[in-house]
């Protein structure tokens, strides 16, 4: 039995063809002790460098393990070649063909790693494989993010290391001094940025575009095409100067905690802010560039500025506040460009673009040395990372997120008010038949947000490794999901899930419903004894996957398929054929037996329930009467949850709150009917008591007969 091999990018390369990472390569060279690369050689030079991500960043994927990519970067940094050579990733072993993620991630080559550096990681386009959103969003930050550490470590393509020049530096807030705008401006306090016609039409005729050369700017070559100042007004001795007291003490107030802000003053034919801008939208012909790190600006990230407070200064038409937000890593003592967007439209729609920089530096008397510099560790950069990743993902998926906790304050609205909810029985069917249908297009086919096993089995594979927060936080959905399901397992047990949100569950109830009405289905109704006997197998399959990874959690994620949500809901049914004959066989055996996978074979459902025991509260309505002697909620229960006796498992039950609205049903409760006789019998009594009796001619008069 051979020992098994470290995880290296030595023993890696052992499996990997030099030219496999560089064109023509023929050879590598060993691992540098000092930085973890090895050289990529051609005939004895070298033309790349080839490292490991996981050596240079430590984000893990959705099974809270390292994705092992191999790549190399030449000495432009460009990579020349990825190879995804390891990975734990469930999604992909058991919903993904390992092919496509491999084919993907070989298509990092090529990328540019200057530019990433310059946009702060955000030159390319993320390519997204629907249901691994997860997986390539690691991968993709574990390639941009460890090819700028190796080309800045080597000094590739210019790159130099991130480190300080000099004496760290911070801005002294206790100097307040105002001044005027000539002073200001002579200090570079204030700096400004100053281009005419004539030089922004040169520019575009330097470009070689024949069609922005035919379309000059109009006006004297000696014209004002644009004149910007920029200031940094979150320092208070410019703040103060520039915008008055009132003012300042109002930006004070707009800023957060690590909060910086600029101002941006313009006048011209050409506006920094643009005629296209609208509420709600992005000031796209401007962005703040601070080495790696760009900053755009949003509508919540601007203010109007009304007038200058400083009386000798120009006259502008644009007086703008930009707030730059914490999260940008900002530092004000170090020097930053505002850079301008000139566009010039070359067509019905299509225009083209031009760059030009406003430098800015932060005068020395505004500064003081810091006593005792903060060095930041590569682990807290590396939890910074990890922080900025889920967070990116989050902001992204916000209008989702926003959509499925309103879906489950409105279900939890539901289960408290559930005697209201259920008043009125078409009503409510119409409303959970709808909702199904949102569940199973929503957080199904739409956001690929179905549960799994498999994520029980990653949790309980990251507690025995060292449990950390970063790989669950990294699908929003599914973590809102799990967090939810927590606390409705103290309420309303598992149900809460598998009757309401669950896709596969809804597309279950959906077909039976549909193929019922239009087809006539008959419904098998299975006899109690073995019904209650198939109950336990989907506990036994949950028990035996759950052991098996305790073994070998791949293999468990391989046999975990017994779930057919990776092709039914992930995949949508486009997947190799046996997957799709045990997907449609379920469903097929849900239109005899309603909800049959959920009943007998779902280890899902069986995990939720273990938990569910603990439920605090038991929220459904019955009768002494139910079960002895009346049995209409029992024989009308869709997934026969409901013992002959008359209790409800709440293990069984998937709260489709259908026993409720027979609670209160005046033709099908036999307990109802038998309230609304007495009440109409005594009615009647009344009635007759206040009309007192009938006279002596009325046919029901004692001792009269009708004729």
């Amino acid at each position: 039995m051979q020992p098994a091999r470290a995880d290296t990018l030595a023993s890696f390369l052992q499996d990997l063809s030099p030219s496999d990472l560089a064109p023509g390569a023929d050879g590598f060279g060993p691992v540098r002790d000092d930085i973890k690369v090895a050289a990529v050689r051609r005939g004895g030079d070298t033309i790349a460098w080839a490292f490991l991500t996981s050596d240079f960043v430590g984000t893990t994927g959705y099974s809270g393990k390292p994705i092992h990519v191999v790549a190399a970067i030449d000495n432009d940094a460009v990579l020349t070649g990825v190879k995804l050579v390891k990975h734990s990733e469930p999604i992909v072993l058991i919903g993904i063909p390992n092919s496509k993620m491999v084919k993907l991630t070989e298509g990092y080559a090529g990328l540019d790693l200057k530019a990433e550096a310059a946009a702060g990681g955000d030159a390319h386009d993320l390519d997204i494989i629907s249901g691994a959103t997860v997986t390539i969003m690691v991968i993709d930050d574990s390639l941009v993010r460890g090819g700028i550490k190796v080309a800045r470590a080597l000094g590739l393509g210019g790159l130099a290391p991130q480190q300080a020049a000099g004496p760290k530096r911070e801005i002294d807030m206790t100097r307040d001094r105002v001044a005027d705008w000539a002073t200001l401006s002579g200090d570079g306090s204030v700096r400004r940025l100053t281009l005419d016609i004539g030089q922004i039409n040169a520019a575009f005729e330097a470009t070689g575009d024949a069609r922005a050369i035919k379309r000059p700017e109009t006006g004297d070559p000696g014209d004002t095409f644009i004149d910007m100042h920029l200031a940094l007004v979150s320092v208070p001795s410019i703040g103060r100067s520039l915008l008055g007291e009132a003012e300042y003490a109002n930006l004070v107030n707009w800023l957060e905690p690590g909060e910086q802000a600029i101002l941006v003053l313009g006048r011209g034919a050409y506006s920094f802010k643009g005629s296209g801008y609208v509420r709600g939208g992005i000031f796209d012909r401007i962005q703040l560039i601070q080495g790696d790190r760009s900053v755009r600006f949003f509508d919540r990230q601007q203010r109007r500025l009304g007038a200058l407070a400083t009386p000798d200064s120009p006259s502008f038409v644009e007086l703008d506040l930009f707030k730059i937000p914490a999260d940008a890593e900002f530092d004000p003592a170090a020097p930053f460009r505002l850079q301008l967007l000139a566009q010039r439209a070359v067509g019905a729609v299509e225009k083209t673009f031009l760059t030009f920089d406003l430098g800015y530096s932060l005068p020395e008397h505004y500064l003081v040395p810091v006593s005792a510099p903060a060095v930041l560790d590569s682990a807290a950069d590396e939890a910074a990372a990890k922080a900025a990743l889920w967070q990116r993902i989050w902001k992204d998926r916000t209008v989702e997120i926003g959509i499925l906790v309103g879906m489950l304050l409105l279900l939890t609205g539901v289960f408290f008010f559930q005697f209201q909810a259920t008043v009125r029985p078409a009503a409510f069917m119409r409303f959970r038949m709808i909702f199904l249908a949102f569940s199973l297009v929503f957080l199904g086919w739409y956001t690929n947000a179905q549960l799994s096993v498999v994520n029980l089995m990653a949790l309980a594979g990251s507690l025995r490794s060292g449990f950390t927060w970063d790989a669950f936080l990294m699908d929003p959905l599914v973590f809102i999901q799990w967090f939810a399901i927590a606390a409705a397992l103290l309420f309303w047990g598992r149900g809460a899930y598998c009757g309401w949100l669950c896709p596969f569950g809804a597309l279950q109830e959906l077909t039976n419903r549909i193929s019922r009405r239009l087809f006539r289905i008959p419904q098998w109704t299975l006899p109690w004894g073995l019904h209650e006997r198939l109950w336990p197998v989907k506990y036994m399959i949950f028990l035996g996957l759950f052991g098996l990874s305790m073994v070998s959690v791949p293999m468990a994620e391989t046999y975990a398929e017994i779930e057919p949500f990776k092709t039914a809901i992930i995949l949508k049914f486009v997947r190799d054929w046996p997957f799709v004959v045990f997907a449609v066989a379920l469903l097929v055996a849900g239109l005899f037996v309603e909800r049959f996978y959920c009943r007998y074979l779902c280890p899902l459902g069986a995990a939720l329930a273990i938990p569910a025991r603990i439920r605090m509260f038991d929220w459904l309505r019955r009768y002494k009467e139910c079960g002895s002697p009346c049995q209409t909620c029992g024989n009308e229960c869709p997934v026969q949850a409901i013992h002959p006796t008359g209790e409800i498992n709440p293990n069984e039950c998937v709260n489709c709150l259908h026993c409720q609205v027979l609670y209160q049903s005046e033709e099908k409760c036999p307990v109802v009917m038998r309230v609304l006789k007495r009440r109409a019998k005594v009615g009647e009594a009344n009635l007759q008591a206040k009309l007192g009796p009938p006279p002596a001619d009325h046919p029901n008069a004692t001792g009269k007969t009708a004729s």
